[in-house]
């Protein structure tokens, strides 16, 4: 498959392997946002749509972030934009010291911001160099394949946080019963686990940073910093190309379902199948975290015989009737339907990724960096989701948000099936397999 190509005689296996680990460290740390979503709402007394301010600080600054992040690649480099990330990214973690001492949850949404920072960086830089690192018509099962080492953190993150983080706190129940002082205590032992598990991922990505400045990454395919540099001031005429524009939209929509099924499961679980919140963890890792994985890794294997954009519209349809069952069912079927709804929404991101930046030339950049921008919808679908929750006291018709989701992505598929079939139409025979992937 794609990593193992070369190019100039210069093999790409190492390379891939490192911006794969960059993968799995950004989901890792996403993935830990559904932890703590009930952490910090019981630490704080916080409603579902106070707590949703967790990903709205996560997602606001792929939005701020995303341009400067174009611009910083298009001047300084890839290797040079994902170290920026990184250090970001360490520096954010460490925050969450400081965060805990003080109590104060605007300061845990201040750490999430610039860890966010640093993470918009690296998918900015890191999304297109994967599907520029090889042959063109390789590029979405290769960023699908990169893209699975982040469905992988989905299914160890919520497992190992909820064990170092949930664990050992008082109910609610219990606090409710103790004295002012001796649940300010309990509340301040709360804050204080998140300390230990944030500094460990702080000198995780330290290290992985002394490893990129030192590591000599290959040079970009046809698509890479010789075009960006032909191509300055690309903003608008990369939104001129109507891929970028519906992958734009699509993206923003795909990101708010993922953070309303993530982010709000625990909650979900609990409420609807009337488990304890390490049950519902352990269904978020092993349930919903192993079928996106195993998702990513079929889809990757599907798409040697199925267009990506049939595959996506497919897997988008099954998302919306899956989602009307969660909002419906009760019991296991409920956390069924959800566990499905992540297995097949698997390979929208990397999907709607590399559609959108197909053939973009010297627009890859800026191209990427819109698309990128897009996932702030993770900040403001989940609001959509707390607010119908608190609205009907309900939090499974909150659901009715990934429907809504869901269908703007089939809408894009069926979008670019259409757009594929005329370019094959007018591109001569050996080319139409090209138009299609």
């Amino acid at each position: 498959m794609a990593p193992t190509e070369q190019a100039g005689g210069q093999s790409y296996r190492f390379a891939f392997a490192m911006i794969t680990t960059l993968f799995f460290m950004w989901g890792f740390v996403h993935n830990l946002d559904p932890i703590l979503i009930p952490h910090l709402r019981k630490a704080f007394s916080l409603t579902v749509l106070q707590s949703a301010l967790v990903d709205s600080a996560v997602f606001i600054a792929y939005f701020v972030m995303a341009l400067p992040a174009g611009l910083l690649i298009r001047k300084a480099g890839y290797k040079t934009a994902m170290l920026c990330g990184l250090g970001l990214f360490a520096f954010g973690a460490l925050l969450f010291v400081p965060a805990a001492q003080t109590q104060r949850y605007a300061f845990f949404l201040g750490a999430l911001f610039i860890i966010a920072c640093g993470l918009t960086v690296l998918e900015t830089a890191a999304n297109p160099y994967i599907t520029l690192l090889g042959p063109a018509e390789k590029a979405t099962q290769r960023l699908n394949l990169a893209q699975s080492f982040n469905g992988l953190a989905a299914t160890l993150a919520p497992i190992i946080g909820a064990r170092v983080i949930l664990t050992g706190g008082s109910s609610e129940e219990q606090l409710q019963a103790m004295t002012d002082s001796a649940r300010q205590a309990a509340l301040a032992a709360e804050a204080a686990s998140v300390k230990a598990p944030y500094i460990c991922i702080a000198l995780v990505i330290m290290a992985i940073a002394l490893v990129f400045y030192f590591l000599k990454l290959p040079a970009a395919g046809a698509g890479g910093r010789a075009q960006a540099a032909a191509g300055e001031g690309a903003i608008m005429r990369a939104l001129q190309r109507p891929s970028i524009r519906r992958a734009v939209l699509a993206q923003f929509f795909y990101v708010g379902a993922q953070v309303c099924v993530f982010s709000f499961f625990i909650l979900y679980a609990v409420k609807s199948a009337g488990i304890t919140q390490i049950q519902a963890a352990d269904y978020l890792g092993w349930g919903c975290g192993a079928a996106f994985v195993a998702g990513r890794f079929a889809g990757t294997w599907l798409m040697q015989f199925f267009a990506p954009a049939r595959l996506l519209l497919a897997y988008a349809l099954a998302s919306m009737a899956l989602s009307v069952v969660a909002m419906f069912a009760g019991g296991l079927a409920s956390l069924g339907a959800v566990i499905g709804i992540a297995f097949f929404m698997s390979i929208m991101f990397p999907t709607i990724f590399s559609l959108g930046i197909r053939n973009a030339g010297a627009d890859t950049e800026m191209g990427s960096s819109l698309i990128i921008m897009a996932i702030v919808g993770g900040a403001v679908l989940p609001l959509l989701f707390g607010f119908i929750s608190d609205a009907t006291q309900n939090l499974q018709y909150g659901y009715a948000a990934p429907l809504l989701c869901f269908l703007v992505i089939a809408w894009f598929a069926r979008a670019e099936l259409k757009e594929a079939r005329a370019e094959a139409t007018t591109t001569p025979t050996g080319s139409v397999e090209a138009c299609l992937n």
